[in-house]
């Protein structure tokens, strides 16, 4: 299998990734991170900037979070960036800037874990480590028709013994970089199987169901939540708020929830007086892993502020102002108000 998937990667395979040039264990482990739940397409436009911004280790571990929010707003999936600061000052603290060699060690920093651990060591220093991401996933799943949603630890665990007993002790990096590069360009959830290298061999192919795996997660409705979000204008922009340092969009800016009518809100949680504007405005859908956010946006003038110093407000011109972290919904709700400013 490894001679095959190593010739398709010589004549196929993604070459010229910004991260792959040089490709150091910092900026390997940047864009894995970057790339997880994320597509390579998206991915290169936010890993330069970000490159540009923190280009070593300790740039980052020495960076506010704010910033680093802000340099990720519109990737998603928050968490990451909180772990990719608090891996960055780990490694200077207790590591010297450097990532070590040993796999568990690497495995054991924040937001990192066994497969992304495996590819930083062996996309950097060519250690001989398998990896298991989503697209390996699903061409092993497919190759030996191992059966399950490979979100069960039964069939994660199979799956591992699997990369495992394929890997190959030299040519580690080049032969993972393959994996990833056949699931996420050949072995697609369409599989594009006339120009696999593995179609010989694949168990799925020979059963003429290679679609059915690996098995699909078993279907649960998402739950519908509601929000209003206050669009308070002032001569100085429009109010943001720093959302709390747990929960969704931890740590990034956006527009105020009203938890009451909205002047009462505004009155007795913030201290504000508003007038509500008559322009009803459309609500804005959201999707999150596990559930929906229907958003009601409620655009309002500032009659008066009565003062409250808080470091986790803000006035925000959006035609102005360099953007903070912003969760993507409330990026399009601020882009909308940017005529009226």
């Amino acid at each position: 299998m490894a001679v095959a998937v190593l010739e398709w990667f010589e004549r196929e395979g993604r070459h010229d990734l910004p991260w792959q040039h040089p490709a150091t264990p910092y900026r390997v482990w940047i864009s894995e991170v970057m790339l997880q739940q994320t597509q390579v397409t998206t991915v290169i436009g936010y890993f330069e900037r970000f490159m540009a911004r923190f280009p070593d280790v300790e740039t980052l571990a020495a960076a506010s979070l704010d910033e680093v929010l802000r340099y990720w707003a519109g990737l998603g999936y928050y968490a990451r960036a909180r772990n990719l600061h608090r891996c960055a000052q780990r490694l200077v603290d207790e590591h010297s800037g450097v990532f070590p060699d040993d796999l568990d060690a690497v495995a054991d920093l924040p937001g990192i874990g066994r497969s992304t651990a495996a590819a930083i060591l062996s996309l950097s220093r060519g250690a001989p480590e398998a990896i298991l991401d989503g697209n390996v996933k699903r061409v092993l799943a497919r190759y030996f028709a191992v059966p399950g949603w490979p979100g069960r630890s039964a069939v994660a665990r199979e799956l591992w013994a699997c990369s495992e007993a394929v890997t190959p002790n030299q040519r580690t990096g080049d032969f993972n970089q393959a994996m990833m590069d056949l699931g996420a360009t050949v072995c697609t959830r369409q599989p594009q199987c006339p120009r696999c290298p593995l179609q010989s061999g694949c168990q799925a192919f020979a059963q003429g169901n290679p679609g059915a795996y690996p098995g699909r997660k078993p279907k649960r409705e998402k739950p519908l939540r509601t929000t209003t979000m206050m669009i308070i204008h002032s001569p100085e922009g429009i109010l943001l708020e720093r959302r709390p340092p747990t929960g969704i969009w931890a740590g990034l800016w956006s527009l105020p929830e009203a938890t009451a009518p909205a002047e009462d809100w505004a009155r007795d949680e913030r201290r504000l007086e508003i007038q509500l504007m008559d322009d009803a405005l459309s609500p804005l859908r959201h999707e999150f892993t596990h559930y929906s956010l229907m958003i009601q946006p409620v655009r309002a003038r500032l009659l008066a502020d009565h003062g409250i110093d808080d470091a986790d407000r803000l006035w925000y011109k959006p035609h102005a102002d360099n953007a903070p972290g912003l969760p993507a919904p409330v990026q399009r709700l601020l882009h909308q108000e940017e005529p009226q400013l």
